[in-house]
């Protein structure tokens, strides 16, 4: 699959038009639903096969964030090998009450894996909880960025973002075939 190929089925099957509130409390006329791409098992595979394409040359795990960073990063586990983390929120109140799940050393460099960032709100918060933990992470992966903020605010804490599309990007690609 192209890439112009892979933007067409991801806006076919993921965007929405309306009225619709962000996680940063933002209000916007368009949404990308990555559920519905991300639960095609055709689209999750070429997608993953993109991001797979824009990791370091050298890392030791890979972070999904909680929910949708979870099916790209286990995926992508498969394709590379490489062990995969499970990163929540908040952290769960029973059991372990881990925050990271899966396992890890101080020390070890992570690789974000995320679907869609517009502010980069919740993953900076998450980075900085990593860090505590003692994880070096300097490189996030992203499926749609949508140029709203989110890779300066990820360059502020010293983490660069790289993403199968920008919003422009996708867009303009999507519209060409």
């Amino acid at each position: 699959m192209t890439k112009a190929e892979l933007a067409k089925r991801i806006k076919s099957a993921s965007f929405l038009t309306g009225q619709f509130t962000l996680r940063s409390g933002k209000t916007s006329s368009f949404y990308w639903d990555k559920y519905r791409f991300e639960s095609d098992p055709q689209l999750l595979g070429a997608i993953a096969d993109e991001m797979k394409k824009l990791l370091p040359s050298s890392f030791d795990k890979l972070a999904g964030m909680e929910l949708g960073g979870i099916p790209l990063t286990t995926l992508l586990s498969l394709k590379t090998g490489k062990p995969c983390l499970y990163v929540r929120k908040i952290a769960k109140t029973y059991g372990t009450c881990n925050l990271v799940e899966g396992g890890f050393k101080p020390g070890e460099k992570v690789v974000v894996i995320e679907d869609v960032i517009t502010t980069a709100g919740q993953i900076c918060s998450s980075i900085k909880q990593m860090h505590e933990f003692g994880l070096i992470v300097e490189h996030c992966v992203c499926v749609i960025d949508r140029q709203d903020g989110g890779s300066k605010n990820l360059k502020d804490i010293g983490c660069s973002l790289v993403s199968v599309f920008t919003q422009e990007e996708l867009e303009r690609l999507a519209n060409e075939i």
